[in-house]
């Protein structure tokens, strides 16, 4: 794996992070209400709206951007004023990020400044090159070839010499087609104890990062 990739790539939210701290919760709360108070509507609707626009455009921000033509800066300032106390130090994942060959970078729907505010919490920000955010993307979120094209010229990427970790599946699609190694990272402890399982040709399953990272840089 070492001479075959040279470039890694992590989503950021239910990746780097598992679902169980709550982050993304406190994220989808806010969108709800931004929703809520957009539409006058409930929580129940809020929830119907979000499902609709997600699945209509990829992201709720980029459906409101194209429906409602939202000040982009303003839904994003919106939706990361949380609490990042909930993330904690993870040295054995700045550890692993630390031993892999190569560049590292950090791909993310999110903004810039959560990211930053992430990784500080997470003691991981000098473990990655650079950082390729919604912004960066024009406001085009994955899993969509526009972002992905940008995010491979941004960073001089050859995507057949490239690893690529995300929690969504839908969002490794592209990457594996376009010669990716690719992982979906589940967090979950696998029915066999295993912390990975290869499911085909540079296709991965995950449920510990730092262990499967650790794998990688040791071939």
């Amino acid at each position: 794996m070492r001479s075959a990739v040279d470039t890694w790539i992590l989503d950021l939210d239910n990746t780097l992070y598992p679902a169980s701290v709550g982050l993304a919760d406190q994220m989808n709360t806010r969108i709800r209400a931004y929703l809520a108070n957009l539409f006058g509507t409930d929580d129940a609707g809020a929830r119907r709206l979000q499902a609709q626009l997600v699945a209509e455009h990829g992201t709720t921000l980029r459906g409101l951007m194209n429906t409602r033509s939202i000040d982009a800066h303003d839904y994003l300032a919106w939706e990361h004023t949380i609490d990042y106390s909930v993330l904690r130090h993870d040295g054995a994942l700045a550890d692993a990020l630390q031993s892999l060959p190569g560049r590292r970078y950090l791909y993310t729907n999110g903004s810039a400044y959560h990211a930053e505010q992430a990784l500080g919490r997470l003691g991981l920000t000098a473990h990655f090159d650079g950082v390729f955010d919604i912004l960066a993307g024009d406001l085009i979120p994955k899993p969509y070839a526009e972002s992905l094209d940008a995010f491979l010229v941004r960073f001089a990427i050859d995507p057949v010499r490239a690893a690529m970790v995300d929690d969504l599946e839908v969002n490794l699609t592209l990457p594996h087609e376009r010669g990716m190694t690719t992982a979906l990272i589940t967090h979950e402890p696998s029915a066999d104890g295993t912390p990975y399982q290869q499911l085909g040709p540079k296709r991965w399953q995950v449920h510990d990062l730092p262990a499967f990272l650790g794998y990688l840089s040791a071939q």
